[in-house]
Order: C-alpha cells, then sequence, then structure tokens
C-alpha cells in the first residue's frame, strides 16, 4: 500500500480499492503471459510451417529432376543399380561400367518413394545435383559416385540443423560439418538429410517439425532412433549408406530395429566439428558419430574413407590414425565374452536367442567363448549413465524444447522432467521398495548438484571403464557379443522405456566401439515365448517392456558386437565374422 501512494500521492486508498487494483493488476498479468503464449505457438507455428515448405519444395524439385533424367536416359538400370552393395557399386564406377549420374538418379527416385511410405526424409539437397555435374574431379576418393544420407544434426551449409527441435529452426548453416567435407573429398555425394526424434535423447523417431517416422519392416512399428531415418531409409532400399550419431544406441537401435548393419566408433576417432549435439558440452557419456549400410563391408569402406589426412588436417584434434585393414582382414581366432542378459534389461526371447545361435556359430568355427558378467548392472545406468546425461537436472534439455509443443513420442519421457527437485526426490524415497530402479532413476534425474559433485562422478565414471576394462583383462577377451535391443517396438513405448537403452548405451559410457548385425527374424515360437516374459525385476518397467515388443513376429533379430577403446578395426572384423557365419549358415 506504502509503495502504491508514492505513486499516487494524496490517494487514500481503502481496502476494496486496494484490492481491485490488486485484481486487476493480476488481471493484466495473465492476459500477458496469455498474449505471450499464444503469440509464442504462432511463431512456432510459422516455424514448422516454414520447415515443411521447404521439405515440400526440396522433394519436388528433385522429383521433376528425377523424371526429366529418366526422360532422357531411358537405358538406364536403376533396377540393377539398387541390388548393388557397396563394395561393387564402387567398383563399377570406378572402372566406368556405371556412370555416377545413374546412380544418383536411381537412388534418388528410389528414396523420394521409401519417404512417400515411411516418412523418414527431412528435405532433399538440392546441392546434391551440383555436387553431381563436378563429381568427376574426385573420382579417385573412395566413394566416387555414392549417394549418401546424412542424419538431420550434421550440418550442411543453407541448411538447418534442427535436431527436430523448433527453437532451432531458420537457424541455416554457415559451412559443411568436417565430415560432410570429407565425404564430398572422397567422391561421395551428400543428397538428403532424414529425420531424427525431438531433441535426439530418445530412440523413436518423431518431432512436431517432420512427423513421425515409420519402421520399413512393419508400418505399426518404430525404426528407433535417434537415427531412425537413417535406419528406415537404408533398410527401405532408399540409400546405401548414411551417417548417424548415437549418445545411447542412436545408430545401433535402429540398425537393429530395422535390419541393417551399424557401427558406433570410438569417441575422438571421428571429428563432431558441425554435428550437432543433444547436450553440447556434457562429457560425462560419450556421443559418436556412425556409419549405417546394408552390411559391414560398406561400413568398414565409409571409416576407411573418413579417416584420412584430409580429416587430420580439418580437425587436428582427432589422432591421425588410419584405417587398419590389415586387422580388419585378419583371419586369426579370437577369444569372445558373451552374455545374454546385461542384469538390468532382460533381453527379449528373440534376441536372447539370436546370442545364443551366434554363440554356437562362433564355436564352430573355431573361436573361444567365455562367459562374461557386466560389472555393477544394477546401478550404472542410473547413477552413471542418467546422472552424466542429465547432470544439469534436465534444464538443458527443458530449455531445448520451448518454443512449441512437445512430440507424443517424447511425452512421456519428459514428463517427470517437469518435477520440482523435492517431487522428484520424494518420489524416489516412496517408490524405492515398491520398484527401486523407477526410484533410482527418479533420483539420477535431479542431476549430480554442485560442480564438486560433477568432479566425482565424472571420477566414477572414469573408475568404472578402468575396471571394466580390467575385468576384459581378467577374462583375456578380445571382442564381447551381447543383446542389441529389439525387435522393433510398437509406437509410443520409448518414452515411456528410457530404461531399456542401458544393453546399449553402457558403451557410450564405456567409450567402447560397437556395431550392430542382423541375424535372424523373429518367430513364432519367440512370440509364444514373450508370453511367459518376466524380466530381471518384475516391475513396471518389464511390463511395458512386453508390450512394447510385442506382435514382432518377422521382424529383424540382431546381435551387438564390442572391442575395447580405440579398436575399432577389430570391432568390424569381428561384425563381419558374425555376418559371414550367418549368411554361411542360412545356405
Amino acid at each position: 500500500m506504502e509503495h502504491v501512494k508514492l505513486y499516487l500521492p494524496g490517494a487514500e486508498l481503502d481496502n476494496r480499492t486496494a484490492a481491485q487494483l490488486a485484481g486487476a493488476a493480476c488481471v493484466v498479468g495473465a492476459l500477458t503471459v496469455l498474449v505471450r503464449m499464444v503469440s509464442s505457438r504462432r511463431v512456432a507455428k510459422e516455424k514448422i510451417r516454414r520447415a515443411r515448405s521447404r521439405r515440400d519444395e526440396s522433394l519436388q524439385r528433385a522429383e521433376q529432376a528425377v523424371l526429366q533424367y529418366k526422360e532422357s536416359h531411358p537405358l538406364a538400370d536403376s533396377a540393377l543399380i539398387l541390388t548393388l552393395s557397396l563394395s561393387e557399386l564402387t567398383k563399377k564406377l570406378q572402372e566406368g561400367s556405371l556412370s555416377p549420374e545413374d546412380v544418383f538418379y536411381s537412388y534418388m527416385e528410389k528414396t523420394l518413394e521409401i519417404n512417400k511410405k515411411l516418412n523418414c526424409c527431412t528435405g532433399i539437397l538440392l546441392e546434391s545435383f551440383d555436387q553431381l555435374k563436378t563429381v568427376a574431379s574426385n573420382k579417385e576418393g573412395l566413394l566416387y559416385g555414392v549417394p549418401v544420407s546424412i542424419k538431420e544434426n550434421f550440418a550442411y551449409k543453407n541448411y538447418d540443423s534442427s535436431c527436430g527441435l523448433i527453437s532451432k529452426l531458420d537457424q541455416p548453416e554457415d559451412k559443411d560439418s568436417v565430415i560432410v567435407e570429407v565425404l564430398k573429398r572422397q567422391g561421395a555425394i551428400p543428397f538428403v538429410k532424414t529425420n531424427l526424434p525431438q531433441g535426439l535423447l530418445n530412440y523413436d523417431c518423431g518431432n512436431p517439425i517432420y512427423g513421425q517416422t515409420v519402421n520399413p519392416c512393419n508400418l505399426q512399428k518404430t525404426p528407433g532412433g535417434s537415427s531412425g531415418g537413417e535406419g528406415a531409409l537404408i533398410g527401405g532400399g532408399g540409400s546405401l549408406l548414411g551417417m548417424g550419431t548415437d549418445i545411447g544406441g542412436s545408430v545401433r537401435i535402429p540398425s537393429s530395429f530395422c535390419g541393417i548393419c551399424g557401427f558406433k566408433a570410438t569417441s575422438g576417432r571421428l571429428s563432431s566439428r558441425g554435428v550437432r549435439a543433444a547436450l553440447p558440452g556434457q562429457k560425462s557419456v560419450c556421443s559418436t558419430s556412425g556409419p549405417m549400410a546394408r552390411d559391414v563391408d560398406s561400413l568398414a569402406l565409409c571409416m576407411q574413407a573418413l579417416l584420412c589426412d584430409h580429416m587430420f588436417s580439418l580437425d587436428p584434434t582427432i589422432p591421425p590414425i588410419p584405417f587398419n585393414a590389415q586387422i580388419y582382414q585378419s583371419t586369426s581366432p579370437l577369444r569372445i565374452g558373451y552374455l545374454e542378459n546385461d542384469g538390468y534389461t532382460g533381453p527379449s526371447p528373440s534376441m536372447a536367442r539370436g546370442v545364443r545361435e551366434v554363440k554356437a556359430l562362433l564355436e564352430q568355427a573355431g573361436h573361444t567363448l567365455v562367459p562374461y558378467t557386466p560389472l555393477r548392472s544394477s546401478d550404472v545406468f542410473p547413477e552413471l549413465v542418467i546422472k552424466g546425461i542429465l547432470g544439469d537436472g534436465t534444464t538443458t534439455l527443458l530449455q531445448n524444447l520451448e518454443g512449441g509443443p512437445v512430440d507424443p513420442c517424447l511425452k512421456d519421457q519428459v514428463l517427470p522432467y517437469y518435477f520440482p527437485k523435492w517431487l522428484k526426490k520424494t518420489l524416489s524415497f516412496l517408490l524405492k521398495p515398491l520398484s527401486p530402479r523407477i526410484a533410482s532413476v527418479c533420483n539420477a534425474i535431479c542431476g549430480v548438484g554442485t560442480v564438486a559433485d560433477q568432479w566425482k562422478h565424472q571420477s566414477a565414471a572414469e573408475e568404472y571403464i578402468h575396471a571394466t576394462i580390467a575385468e576384459w583383462r581378467r577374462c583375456n577377451i578380445d571382442v564381447l557379443l551381447c543383446p542389441a535391443l529389439g525387435p522393433a517396438f510398437n509406437f509410443l513405448y520409448c518414452g515411456k522405456l528410457s530404461c531399456a537403452s542401458s544393453p546399449m548405451i553402457v558403451y557410450n559410457l564405456l567409450n567402447f566401439p560397437a556395431g550392430v548385425v542382423p541375424v535372424s527374424t523373429v518367430t513364432a515360437e519367440d512370440e509364444e515365448k514373450l508370453k511367459h516374459y518376466k524380466g530381471n525385476y518384475q516391475d513396471y518397467w518389464d511390463k511395458v517392456f512386453k508390450q512394447a515388443v510385442t506382435g514382432g513376429e518377422g521382424l529383424p533379430v540382431a546381435v551387438q558386437c564390442v572391442a575395447l577403446p580405440w579398436q575399432d578395426e577389430l570391432c568390424l572384423r569381428f561384425m563381419k565374422e558374425v555376418e559371414q557365419l550367418v549368411r554361411q549358415n542360412k545356405k
């Protein structure tokens, strides 16, 4: 009241007048907030409209270009081109029996067809048509004339790298990422950007800008994420080589769900300059780039092409270690650790069967298989992984989501992030006797607290890495065979089951190179066994996991192959061994 009198000298305000003024102030405040909300939504809708318009225009222009090329080149054998492996295709391009133009337009046409079915593309890179005209200048490149798809968060000049976030739209890149530059130098033609989940930290593939991508093997299933657009496009046949990123299985999960091969390199082996991250500056759990393709040889060729002097020159922070083809091509017997269950997320029956069958094939081929048990399975995911990624108590992620609606595939995941810290702590305390897993994650999403706590957390993560390496040494194993996450989930379940990524994300924490290889498909017997699935904890999450993977008959089954840090070539060699043995067994 005294403050009011300062602005209204001489005025005597009774209680009623004061209440009216206070009420008016509240109304004005509420109206201001409402106007801002309406304005914010209007701005978001306009941003989305412009982004979709740019995508539609690029698709239409590409479609017109394809029609014109087909009319002027009626003898181009697209059907044959699309059946060739990357190794076969590069050989024919180098020897001149195929033209880059025929290859480019064949894949462009297939991509446009697949996108209509799967909604996997965020836009055609129209500059690729110009690059095609000058690609002959890079004929010596290992990927000469190869069309390559890239995840939307890879910087490409004059295009957004929004990460599915409305707040990041209308911010075109001023130059290519290092990986895109190197791909071009090696003769590859980046031609399309592919879809991802809103904010990247989810293994589904939907956002409010471009919508939901679906699985090429079953349109009622998710393709996985966050590199789900790549998984769908390659699995559908619209690309034979793509680049994704992986902070928690984001290359490997969509590869598993879509029946293709995917490889997560050791973090630091490939340049991350110009690759937009979900949480820039977060270092506890390593994000890295990696190739996705139909076969392991394609992954190896891509790694060989990227690990070149040009990349080492563009990004001197990358150790100048070229691809070691001798290790990749080695045929010496391996000592292989194996596990069916990480002790946290119980595998579905089909994924466990995949590990058992591959183990038997490896033993028959002369390799030594050794049982392996991961260390500290119950607390690594909440205490080291979740606290590491969300060390700020989810503040940055929630800031990224501002300015528009939250996508349906993300809503269940982020709902508890909005709770005040006291409520998260209270829920953690109350749930501990009922569901220890959920309780520990409720506590973990509060973050680490102080800077001193952050240092302690990073120290604990380092100790876990060294303890795991010591355990590998004790077991005397070269590589590890373990389950991938799968089969492909039903829609809207990924956001309910962040915990299910534990078999994949632990290798980001450890910074071990890892990849997945398709080895089988889900059988009716697997589905029958799933009816009796209990999981490791028999808790709510185990019940939801069972619902998530139900109805998967015929979907791809994959295994995961892992090696120690910087032994990327050994990991790929192991993946190749698995792939060859599975193929031979099917003959």
